[in-house]
């Protein structure tokens, strides 16, 4: 531990010189007089609250010298004339750097030893607004954002327990980004959780710049070649804490609005808020038509093409999808390009301003729809089905899935175009060997609870269940 001096002049040199006093525009030193003696405060602006640290300077600055006579710890000093509730003091030079930049006040006085960290920071933030995605028709529009208090704030006003834990940990070697594990600690699973704190610990990363997907890739199994995602993500508190509920650990992350549910397998991608906010029944019905639709966007465009690319495979009544409108692509090309412009205009629409939004859609439809068909470079049946697959996509809350999904279908499509029926059939049996070969970053299995087999969960995942003692 590298220990904080005695000398009160040594350490206001040693904090200015780290610290960036005088370097660093923003951060701001202050000397005072409190009862006689010298003392120093730093700061970082934007982070100070402003209000408490005038309230707390002016009481110190009217202190007499035989207000601090006889007082040599700065913890005697905090017990005494700290009124802020979160203050605590440190001997550890390298621990009150970090404090600092963290967005605590440093206060180091003549003739105390240690210093006083004042937790009275107010983190620049946002609104709690409903997020973009995971919206709602019915219940509550509020919404995750980048700090984790408030984000655990919201948790602890929907859950009430004293058994929910807020789990603070430090990663990223040079970060020391604030991580934070949610769980109910009479529910949740101490050996995963066990992992996952190891896991946590033990990451070898400078920075995690890019938050949750920085942790995420930093814990996950070396898979680079599986495209299924490993994680869930949500921005809704009212998720986050039913799944807390449940058992499961949400894992926060600072700079992120978006928190981490785990573990994840890929059953919990057929949820979505909605399903709770409508009666069971009507709720069951869109989890299945959600599914079934997504399972259809996976193999509609590879198996119309084993269909169509030889004649007389398909039986007389459905003859009308036999014959594709002939065009200046080949079929397989039409599938293959029209696949990546989707892709183009969905890249381009992220960068697109708000003003020039309308302009951009209007102008996508043209190019891909009338004008590619009038020119003979597009068939109509390709967009129609390629229409169908994008509109797909977004009814799958998960991002992350519907890309992977995307990969496995155009890599399918060029099987079958290579093989014919063997490369259809290769590919799928391809699909189910990645997707049962998939690690979870922590948990029984990426297919549980099919394997291992669990009926009771695999129904509550498959069917929505009525909201009883056990299900949230």
């Amino acid at each position: 531990m590298n220990r904080i001096s005695s000398n009160y002049e040594e350490n206001v040199q040693w904090f200015n010189d780290v610290l960036g006093a005088g370097r660093s525009c923003d951060m701001v030193c202050r000397d005072l007089y409190v009862g006689g003696r010298r003392a120093r405060f730093w700061v970082i602006d934007g982070f100070g609250g402003d209000a408490i640290l005038e309230r707390m300077g002016a009481f110190w600055l009217s202190l007499q010298p035989e207000a601090v006579q006889g007082l040599t710890e700065m913890q005697q000093f905090a017990d005494r004339y700290v009124t802020f509730m979160e203050v605590n003091v440190s001997y550890d030079r390298d621990d009150i750097v970090t404090s600092v930049l963290m967005g605590k006040s440093l206060l180091v006085m003549e003739g105390l030893s240690g210093a006083a960290l004042i937790d009275a920071k107010e983190y620049p933030s946002r609104s709690v607004g409903e997020p973009p995605d995971g919206k709602v028709l019915r219940g509550s529009h509020d919404g995750f954002i980048e700090a984790v208090v408030p984000n655990m704030a919201m948790l602890r006003r929907r859950i009430r327990d004293p058994h929910l834990t807020m789990e603070g940990l430090k990663v990223g070697q040079r970060t020391h980004s604030d991580v934070a594990l949610c769980y109910l600690d009479d529910r949740v699973d101490h050996a995963l959780l066990d992992e996952l704190r190891h896991k946590l610990q033990n990451i070898q990363a400078n920075s995690l710049t890019m938050a949750q997907e920085s942790v995420a890739e930093a814990i996950r199994p070396k898979q680079w070649y599986n495209p299924f995602p490993k994680v869930r993500y949500t921005e809704r508190p009212d998720t986050a804490a039913a799944c807390v509920m449940e058992g499961s650990i949400i894992l926060m992350v600072d700079n992120s609005a978006a928190v981490m549910i785990l573990p994840t397998t890929f059953f919990d991608f057929t949820q979505e808020a909605n399903d709770f906010y409508f009666p069971p029944l009507v709720g069951t019905y869109l989890r299945v038509l959600r599914v079934t639709v997504f399972l259809i966007s996976l193999l509609i465009t590879p198996a119309w093409y084993l269909m169509v690319s030889s004649p007389g495979r398909l039986p007389s009544w459905l003859d009308f999808l036999s014959s594709p409108e002939p065009a200046a692509l080949s079929l397989l090309s039409q599938l293959l390009v029209v696949e990546f412009l989707i892709d183009v205009l969905k890249l381009a629409s992220l960068n697109t301003p708000d003003t020039l939004s309308n302009s951009f859609s209007m102008l996508g439809a043209l190019i891909l729809g009338d004008f590619a068909v009038q020119a003979g470079w597009l068939g109509p049946e390709v967009l129609v089905y390629m229409a169908f697959v994008s509109v797909a996509g977004f009814a799958q809350p998960s991002y992350e899935l519907g890309y992977a999904f995307k990969l496995l279908r155009v890599a399918l499509l060029l099987l079958t175009a290579a093989f014919d029926v063997w490369g259809f059939c290769l590919g799928f049996v391809g699909i189910l060997v990645l997707l049962a070969t998939t690690k979870p970053l922590v948990g029984h299995g990426y297919l549980y609870p099919l394997i291992p087999f669990n009926g009771k969960a695999l129904r509550r995942l498959l069917v929505r269940e009525p909201i009883n003692r056990d299900n949230t």
